[in-house]
């Protein structure tokens, strides 16, 4: 594979990635069972402030993203995408996708979000253009504390739903089976997405290590 065939395929990887990380997410706030950690607390700050998700997500992310500073992290093109990606694509399938009321038409909606979830994990996690803001904040932690990164985010994560469960996110069966289902399917599509080395090398791939940023025990 071509160097330029190799780029042109992760940037792909990695805005396809973000567009239905964001579209997950959407079809899970729709299904109304319980939203994934960070989204639980998008969902309550939004009910706070009257600011859609999408818009929260977006705040939240450049927040978090100045963090990096004191942390010595450095942002790459896929975590400063993230920021504004994910919460533009989740505000617009929010605007294509109606209300659910029944458990017929929830069940199915907080499935296909887990899963679209995983296939996006795995798609903009594989481009390899660095991790989104969450994620480098718990490795940046997880480098300057010398905790492990599973303790990092496992620490994080409570906090966030806490935060937003108290502000009114709403928690449920979805958080319960987003947490032990999305590190099986994020290991699932990292493989799948994989993306093979460009001949003669890539002068733009990231060193982070996805699997264990990503994926829960």
């Amino acid at each position: 594979m071509s160097t330029r065939h190799h780029l042109g395929r992760r940037l792909i990887q990695l805005y396809a990635g973000l567009a239905l990380y964001g579209a997950s997410a959407a079809l899970l706030l729709r299904a109304g069972l319980g939203m994934e950690p960070w989204g639980v607390l998008h969902q309550g700050l939004a009910k706070l402030t009257g600011l859609t998700i999408g818009v929260v997500s977006i705040i939240v992310g450049a927040a978090v993203l100045l963090l990096w500073i004191p942390l010595r992290q450095r942002p790459g093109l896929g975590t400063v995408s993230n920021v504004f990606a994910v919460g533009l694509a989740m505000d617009g399938t929010l605007a294509l996708v109606p209300d659910a009321h029944s458990l017929v038409v929830r069940v199915p909606l907080l499935l296909a979000g887990i899963a679209l979830n995983g296939v996006a994990t795995g798609l903009y996690i594989s481009a390899r253009f660095g991790p989104g803001p969450r994620d480098g904040l718990m490795t940046g932690l997880h480098r300057r504390t010398g905790r492990s990164i599973r303790l990092m985010r496992t620490g994080i994560e409570v906090a966030v739903v806490v935060t937003g469960f108290l502000l009114g996110g709403t928690i449920g069966v979805g958080t319960v089976l987003y947490a032990v289902s999305i590190g099986p399917l994020a290991q699932l599509f990292l493989r799948v997405f994989a993306v093979p080395a460009a001949s003669g090398g890539s002068t733009v791939v990231a060193t982070a290590t996805p699997e264990q940023v990503i994926l829960r025990p």
